[in-house]
């Protein structure tokens, strides 16, 4: 049985997990496809609230997927999902992002405003690149005129192909330094985007899957649900083994593909002909075969670092075998 078998939904994230700068990641699609024609449903959940459901479903349909704007959750979703616990339709809410974000409030019954002499009841504060002292002044200043605060997401940074630029969560932070108030935060690491997907599916047994411990995988373990992480993106070899406990996934494999294996291939435990044993503050790896894999290597060693107190200072490869899948950890 494979381990698409137990779940109903898987929630995805894209970037690392999905594609990377647009393009499909190898297999996804074929994954994704497969999960679909075995009756699980796709939930696209990103940290994202530069661009709405809609454009990020037409992105997923260019690199192969059947997909609508209903099987995707934005941070800026989650954000006015999370706000709607505090506010009544016709609310006026100051929106601090992009026009995406502005007529998804619309959209839910909310009056956009401008200024802090609108007196709105919530500040909603996402990503937009064109951002400036003027607006986030106007969330300062309703925010300390009592509006609530939210942010679609606290990411700090902003990949693009010129590399890491400023993320919401920067700027988040003048306006927390300006007011001294803290958001209330939609975005991964926190559960509420999990919630919003599994509650727009009606998923009874969702998998959240994705590539980054900080992110996809601690917030999906504080949803409460079962964690699948890919090595296609951000978190390696290395970052599995001295991930803190709240960033453990349940399953580990090379790609979405690996959603067709047996769940007990995929947890932390000694495969592919290796042992793992730990020798004072560091963990051998030894034996495997010419035909054993990285990720063979990389569940025994799993095993061994997270029963342990302390992270290990190295991994010691002490066979041929060893040395060779190890050689391309990162």
């Amino acid at each position: 049985m494979s381990l698409l078998a137990s779940h109903d939904a898987l929630l995805l994230d894209l970037d690392g997990t999905v594609w990377e700068g647009g393009r499909a990641i190898p297999g996804a699609v074929e994954a994704i496809s497969g999960a679909a024609a075995a009756g699980v449903d796709s939930m696209y959940v990103t940290n994202n609230a530069m661009r709405g459901p809609g454009a990020v479903a037409e992105k997923l349909r260019a690199i192969g997927l059947e997909t609508s704007e209903a099987n995707v959750v934005t941070s800026a979703q989650a954000a006015i999902d999370m706000a709607a616990e505090h506010l009544q339709p016709g609310d006026k809410i100051l929106i601090v992002g992009t026009d995406s974000f502005r007529a998804l409030a619309i959209d839910a019954g909310y009056v956009v405003v401008d200024s802090a002499e609108d007196e709105p009841k919530a500040v909603l504060q996402g990503m937009n690149p064109d951002l400036g002292w003027r607006e986030l002044s106007e969330a300062a200043l309703a925010i300390r005129q009592g509006a609530r605060y939210f942010a679609s997401n606290l990411d700090t940074t902003l990949p693009t192909e010129r590399g890491l630029m400023v993320g919401n969560g920067s700027m988040v932070a003048a306006v927390v330094t300006a007011t001294e108030v803290a958001p209330q935060s939609a975005g991964k690491p926190g559960p509420a985007m999990f919630y919003s997907a599994v509650n727009r599916l009606g998923a009874k047994s969702p998998l959240a899957v994705g590539d980054r411990l900080d992110t996809d995988i601690q917030g999906g373990n504080a949803a409460k649900m079962p964690t699948f992480h890919v090595l296609t993106g951000v978190s390696g070899e290395l970052a599995l083994i001295e991930a803190p406990e709240d960033q453990r996934p349940t399953y580990i494999g090379e790609t979405l593909l690996d959603l067709h294996q047996a769940p007990e291939n995929l947890q932390p435990g000694a495969q592919g002909g290796f042992t793992a044993r730990i020798d004072g503050a560091d963990i051998l790896l030894e034996r495997g075969t010419p035909e054993s894999t990285s990720i063979e290597a990389l569940r025994t060693v799993l095993e061994v670092a997270w029963a342990g107190k302390k992270e290990p200072a190295l991994i010691r490869p002490m066979s041929e075998d060893a040395a060779r899948v190890v050689a391309g950890w990162r």
